[in-house]
């Protein structure tokens, strides 16, 4: 099988971290939503997430000041919001509003979760070392919720260029890891 070089600008695509996310944020009294797909686990106990947000984005702004958000896990039900959501700007816009979604009470922090979510996973930075250079904030996850009627998540992830797959094919394989 002959191989053939890829453009580096394009590597993003075959590493794509996990399920895309809506973060949500709360800043001056007003709630925001985020989709995101730039994230990954960096620790078990305490669960640590890292999570790039471009600097100057409006949820950037948020999260750097009040240091606490959501990252929301949507199926596939959620997809056209989702997309939405990502092509439009909440200093504009109040994207609950627009995209017809809930907002819950937290437990921990003060953004809400989203109703419509599987997952919601309530998170507070603790380390911003390098958010100035790299956009990377380290979140801890201080509450974690699901749905429990939701057996087999169909779970959005971002290819790029508009293009999503989504997870649903679960294989069993022996592992001596919990």
């Amino acid at each position: 099988m002959a191989k053939k070089t890829y453009p580096l600008s394009r590597v993003y695509r075959l590493l794509e971290p996990g399920p895309v996310v809506l973060v949500t944020t709360a800043h001056k009294g007003r709630a925001n939503i985020m989709t995101h797909s730039w994230h990954t686990m960096m620790e078990f106990e305490p669960p640590l997430v890292g999570c790039v947000i471009g600097a100057g984005s409006y949820s950037f702004d948020a999260l750097r000041a009040t240091r606490e958000c959501v990252l929301n896990i949507p199926t596939e039900h959620l997809a056209k919001q989702v997309v939405g959501i990502g092509n439009c700007s909440g200093s504009r816009v109040d994207k609950f509003e627009k995209f017809k979604l809930t907002p819950l009470p937290a437990s921990q922090v003060a953004p809400p979760l989203i109703a419509e979510c599987y997952a919601n996973l309530e998170c507070r930075v603790v380390d911003t070392r390098m958010v100035n250079k790299y956009s990377l904030f380290v979140l801890e996850v201080v509450k974690a919720w699901i749905d429990p009627a939701i057996k087999d998540p169909h779970t959005l992830h971002h290819r790029g260029k508009g293009a999503f797959m989504v997870a649903g094919t679960v294989i069993k394989l022996p592992s001596r890891v919990k």
